[in-house]
């Protein structure tokens, strides 16, 4: 019944729900299983590794529907497993829209024009309501509803007899399931590897059901976060407990000590909350003193803002603190900020001055820059008074006893106690860097860390912290220290300090937005961002960072956790599972010395096994010859340690064709063959399920051991892949399920890529293709590899198949390059994708090299093409390839029509200026009839008028007579 040899996800995946269940995961943000124990960059979700895993180690029959079915079920993605994990019950409203007249006057009446359920209903009525409601709801409504997968614990009993029937186990749970699976499969319970482990997804999901782990990075902070992941959300509920009586013990004792010392009370007894700082310059017009802000806005629920009064006596400012401001006032602190558009604005002189200026940078001869700004010396946590850049305290947040919260300008005695700051800080200052509880490190240049050094001067870790942070930070570590007694206290202990450094730096953004206005996170992108404006937090504020959610998971498989560089690796793997660094912006080596700079003494005291350096110089990063040698390497290495029936996955984050294109060669060389390719948007940027644009995503590439000796030529390939891409498109639109489609055009290209890729890798070699030479090989802007114009005829193959909605596939083919480029282009624009970038990959798809006349905008992410009216009759029966189509007299004949507001006009113009008029006329009724559908797009508004007029130009051309 079961082929073994092949794995359910190398022949189907329901990539459009895997999408929107990772989007679910994803909108959780800091609810997310794993991200509550620290910042990691690029996690994947873990919906997204248990589907891969049961994926591949499912089998397939000859029955994929079924499979499918099965699939689903297991991943409680089905009809049942979506009602178990339904979490918050449907509002009456909901209810009510989606019944039938009949069943409404049944169960609901209104009173007073309230709408309530009639008298007498009962509970048991009520869920049955519920479950037939939400049994016609899309999925996307569905999941608004449901807990994530990993929320729940078990599948009923019933559940698991059908799938053991199925498959011939007995589980009564995930664990034993895959475990059954695996031993199925490989003969043995299967150990998933990942040598890039990061964030910890991999390892911690894979665990989690049951399997054997693997996990390395040669990345030191994200082993502790893997470890984490492992270890202490794999505890005991007992041990779990004592953590956070840890937790609690160590925060209380930093919180009397900072009441002691009196640096957060008011004489009021009232609690600072938060602190804002601004930098403060010299403006080199006037000579005034100018504090620096790109907006006065400090809270827009509360209404609260800095008011800047010039001070004569001291050519300086000071700050007035208003809350309750009039809209007016409100307004002028936003325009009135003294920083914009990279220039100092000044409010004395009103003269603006680049700021670059101000920090003397300049142009050496070379061309290259040389910064301006004094390096700071390693024992200073202060700026100089000669300085170009100072800070001042402006804004104190303040809480009373009963919760009311309040913004004051610091009065002398807050100032008094932001000095006593300073002085218990130069107290504790040397032997505190000593014993590793502040950074003593210096910021190495790099791509990311060269910024503070720019355009701050700060040369050190510690300066990107002011002393008061210094000192809370140094506190808690100095506690970490004398009271952690195990490893997991250490751990859970550098994990705090690691999220307080996150939420409390000289990076940490102050957000005004009326649900906020509170101090974010310094890693709310992948850069080291200076501010002019920042917000620290008090002890009492930190408690939100400190203390993170500590659960317990059942975690029954054997784990093997270590630093190290992935070619060196000795351990064997059924499975290997990698989210490799590949071609990407992200560079962890250099963000994660932001918090290694804390973590050196007690992470070597924690782990003596381990290295404190985030190994830059071994770090695999960028895409030139280097990279690619690399990555050969690793992967060479993870098919070494792999027996001949095991299985990659690999997941990346591009549909760039020369990414793929390098892909190829790398994979190729190092002894892999590609048997599938998924794409999964697990970036998507839509505000809501529903409407959601599942375009960004993961692809997951499905990979085994080569095992071919056959050789094969270039030319003989192109029908094998032409071949191969029909198969793959062929099978996913057999198996998409019509209600909820599973592809869409991303996925059935991504096929194409895979297709081709598929075909090159089954071959031992390719006589036109030296490998190595293409590996090292540096090539010209523009330059097109053989492997990229391969991928390239797949996509065109592709591009035949994908028929949009409305065309009839023979019309479809019928059509010119350029014309199917345009089609395909409002396409794009109807899944309101405005990316050139989106363009120039169509326009390779189709071989149209002239596409630019064609677009209204090139402007990066508002790129769309011209309508018909903004054609109109230019360039018609010139040259190029599209003035002369039938798709462009059709869009002609529209503007006639609209400018004349007579559709007949546009039918007359089509009789005389196309030739054949009459034997092409099924063609222009269905171009008429697909722009028509446009009008009811939202995102293509500018299409509106074109496609009143194509609905009724349509109508006569089709019942058009001689």
């Amino acid at each position: 019944m079961f082929d073994w040899n092949k794995s359910f996800i190398e022949l189907q995946f329901p990539v459009s729900k895997l999408s929107k269940e990772s989007y679910k995961e994803r909108k959780s943000n800091l609810g997310q299983t794993l991200t509550g124990l620290g910042k990691w960059w690029g996690r994947k979700p873990l919906i997204l590794v248990r589907a891969a895993l049961l994926g591949l180690l499912m089998p397939v029959s000859d029955n994929p529907k079924k499979d499918m079915e099965m699939f689903l079920k297991v991943m409680m993605m089905d009809e049942e497993g979506l009602w178990l994990r339904k979490k918050q019950p449907i509002p009456v409203e909901e209810i009510y829209e989606n019944l039938t007249d009949e069943e409404r006057q049944k169960y609901f009446e209104t009173n007073g024009g309230k709408l309530k359920y009639k008298e007498g209903i009962t509970k048991r009525e009520r869920d049955e309501l519920q479950k037939l409601v939400f049994s016609r709801l899309s999925y996307d409504e569905k999941l608004k509803y449901c807990l994530r997968p990993e929320e729940v614990d078990n599948l009923p009993e019933p559940s698991w007899e059908v799938i053991n029937q199925y498959f011939g186990t007995n589980a009564k749970n995930f664990q034993e399931f895959f475990r059954e699976l695996g031993m199925k499969r490989f003969g043995q319970i299967p150990t998933v590897g990942d040598c890039f482990c990061g964030g910890g997804s991999v390892p911690f999901e894979a665990a989690r059901m049951g399997l054997n782990v693997f996990a390395s990075d040669l990345n030191p902070i994200a082993m502790l976060l893997t470890w984490a992941a492992l270890n202490i959300l794999g505890s005991s509920e007992e041990e779990i407990e004592n953590l956070r009586e840890f937790q609690k013990k160590i925060f209380d004792l930093a919180d009397e000590q900072v009441t002691e010392w009196g640096i957060e009370h008011n004489e009021q007894g009232h609690r600072a909350v938060a602190y804002l700082y601004c930098n403060e310059t010299i403006c080199p017009e006037c000579g005034w003193k100018v504090p620096l802000a790109p907006s006065w806005v400090i809270g827009k629920g509360t209404k609260t803002v800095a008011i800047l009064k010039e001070n004569h006596q001291t050519k300086s400012f000071d700050i007035e603190i208003k809350s309750n401001a009039t809209a007016e006032e409100m307004q002028l602190a936003e325009k009135t900020g003294t920083v914009k558009d990279g220039n100092l604005v000044c409010p004395h002189c009103k003269v603006s001055t680049p700021i670059p200026a101000i920090r003397k940078d300049r142009i050496r001869e070379d061309g290259s820059v040389e910064y301006g700004l004094r390096q700071w010396e390693p024992h200073e946590f202060l700026p100089r008074p000669d300085d170009v850049f100072q800070e001042r305290l402006y804004c104190i947040r303040y809480e009373k006893p009963d919760g009311e919260r309040y913004y004051t300008a610091p009065t002398k005695k807050d100032l008094e106690r932001e000095a006593k700051v300073v002085e218990l800080l130069k107290e504790r200052f040397t032997s505190w860097q000593e014993k590793g509880y502040i950074p003593s490190s210096r910021i190495e240049e790099g791509e990311k860390t060269l910024e503070p050094i720019r355009t701050r001067g700060w040369s050190y870790w510690h300066q990107l912290f002011n002393p008061r942070q210094l000192l809370l930070h140094g506190l808690l570590m100095e506690l970490i220290d004398k009271h952690a007694k195990t490893q997991k206290e250490k751990v859970v202990g550098l994990l705090g300090v690691n999220r307080c450094c996150n939420w409390n730096s000289k990076l940490s953004k102050w957000n005004p937005a009326p649900a906020s206005e509170k101090v974010e996170d310094t890693f709310y992108n992948q850069a080291l961002n200076t501010l002019y404006v920042y917000g620290a937090r008090s002890m009492k504020y930190l408690a939100n960072s400190w203390f993170f959610e500590i659960s317990s998971f059942d975690i029954e498989g054997n784990s093997v956790s270590m630093v190290s560089d992935a070619r060196n690796i000795t351990h064997v793997s059924t499975i290997w599972l990698t989210d490799p660094p590949y071609a990407d912006a992200i560079n962890y080596h250099e963000l994660s010395e932001f918090f290694l700079a804390w973590d050196k003494k007690l992470l070597l005291d924690t782990f003596p096994d381990w290295y404190a350096d985030s190994k830059r110089a071994l770090a695999i990063k960028g895409r030139g010859e280097d990279f690619k040698q690399s990555m050969v390497q690793v992967y060479k290495n993870l098919a070494k340690h792999m027996p001949n029936n095991g299985m990659q996955v690999i997941m990346f984050t591009h549909q760039d064709v020369s990414v793929w294109a390098d892909l190829a060669l790398i994979l190729w060389a190092a002894g892999l063959r590609v048997t599938a390719a998924w794409n999964i948007a697990t970036e998507t940027e839509s505000a809501g399920l529903k409407e959601g644009n599942y375009v960004k995503g993961t692809v997951l590439l499905v990979l085994r051991k080569q095992t071919s000796e056959q050789t094969a030529y270039l030319d003989e390939l192109y029908p094998e892949i032409e071949r191969e891409v029909q198969r793959q498109i062929e099978i996913m639109r057999e198996l998409d399920d019509k209600e909820d489609p599973n592809f869409s055009d991303p996925d059935y290209l991504l096929a194409a890529y895979a297709a081709s890729l598929k075909v090159l890798t089954s071959y031992k070699r390719i006589e036109d293709i030296d490998i190595e030479y293409e590996l090292s090989r540096k090539r010209l802007p523009g330059e097109e590899s053989p492997i990229e114009k391969i991928i390239y005829e797949a996509v065109r193959i592709a591009y035949d198949y994908i028929v949009p909605k409305g065309f009839d596939s023979y019309t479809w083919k019928t059509l010119t390059p350029e014309e199917r480029f345009y089609i395909k282009g409002l396409d794009l624009e109807k899944d309101g994708i405005y990316q050139i970038g989106a363009y120039q990959e169509l326009a390779k798809g189709f071989g149209v090299k002239e596409y630019k006349e064609l677009l209204a905008s090139t402007k990066a992410n508002h790129a769309r093409l011209k309508t018909a009216l903004e054609f109109g009759t230019r360039g018609l029966n010139s040259d190029d390839g599209f003035s002369n189509t039938l798709l462009r007299n059709v869009l002609a004949a529209l503007h006639q029509a609209i400018k004349a507001e007579d559709p007949s006009r546009g039918k007359n113009w089509l009789r005389n200026e196309v030739p054949n008029y009459w034997g092409q006329r099924t063609t222009i009724v269905e171009i008429l009839e697909y722009i028509s559908s446009l009008g009811s797009i939202d995102t293509m508004p500018h299409w509106k008028e074109e496609a009143k007029y194509a609905r009724l130009l349509a109508e006569l051309v089709k019942n058009d007579g001689v």
